[in-house]
């Protein structure tokens, strides 16, 4: 029975990315004593890190998401190419809302020197952006996440449901025909209240991430209003896209400036 309980324990942190000691104690009906001595086995086993009330995901399971850093050179060239085009989208004196990612860093990087304002739980986009006075920064706090440096948990979306923005650029683990998907449910749950808290959604987000299925489903494609993507997308890709009533914006390796973007294709 312990060991059952601590594989349940286990596969919820996992799934959630963290599990407040709350929550853990009401899934498996037992104290909270009994739970602390079932977490530090955990993580003696070096598959959980406890933290202040409650636990994340570590070792090995925490491998399973890349590092922040270890995802910056994957597509970067096509990373960069929808992060410019993306904030062409953006005028000045918009407020934009920034997910964490390495996508949303590249169009917080082309938002630089830009008379806007930028909201984001990603202390990567902070720092870039705080040096620079003509952006007005605003930064929701929360649960750190591990190797990433995004802020989640309930003191995110407790931030988020106070505000109200005009766009939200996000990013994604991976798009299938049933969905969006991204890595944990913690995640996901910060997500869908970035989305309630914004006007309209962009997805940006390379061709790689077409067919591929992240752990945890955030949305329909329905869901969203535009979508950022590079060259490399196919014709099946381009479709279903269509099919969900999103309007598609492809961006090409020669956009340099937001004054290269169409009149039309702002939003």
């Amino acid at each position: 029975m312990v060991e059952a309980r601590r594989q349940t324990l286990l596969e919820i942190i996992q799934k959630r990315g963290f599990a407040s000691l709350e929550d853990l104690v009401a899934v498996a009906g037992v104290s909270e004593s009994t739970i602390r001595r079932d977490l530090e086995a955990l993580e003696q086993g070096g598959l959980i890190r406890r933290t202040h009330g409650g636990a994340v995901i570590g070792g090995e399971a925490r491998d399973q998401m890349p590092a922040f850093e270890d995802r910056v050179s994957t597509a970067a060239g096509e990373k960069r190419a929808i992060g410019r085009y993306a904030a062409g989208l953006v005028q000045d004196g918009d407020t934009v809302l920034l997910d964490g990612g390495t996508t949303t860093l590249e169009v917080a990087r082309a938002l630089v020197g830009r008379t806007v304002q930028v909201v984001t739980n990603s202390l990567p986009i902070a720092q870039l952006l705080a040096p620079h006075k003509e952006t007005d920064l605003i930064l929701i706090g929360g649960f750190v996440y591990p190797r990433t440096g995004v802020a989640l948990g309930p003191i995110a979306i407790g931030c988020l449901e106070k505000i109200k923005v005009h766009t939200l650029f996000m990013g994604a683990g991976g798009i299938m025909s049933d969905g969006i998907y991204n890595a944990n449910l913690l995640l996901v749950e910060t997500e869908q209240a970035m989305m309630r808290s914004a006007h309209q959604v962009v997805l940006v987000v390379d061709h790689t991430k077409f067919g591929k299925q992240a752990l945890t489903r955030l949305c329909q494609l329905e869901e969203i209003q535009h979508l950022v993507v590079d060259e490399g997308i196919g014709t099946s890709d381009r479709r279903q896209v269509e099919r969900a009533g999103v309007e598609l914006h492809v961006a090409s390796s020669e956009v340099k400036t937001r004054n290269t973007q169409p009149e039309e294709a702002r939003i």
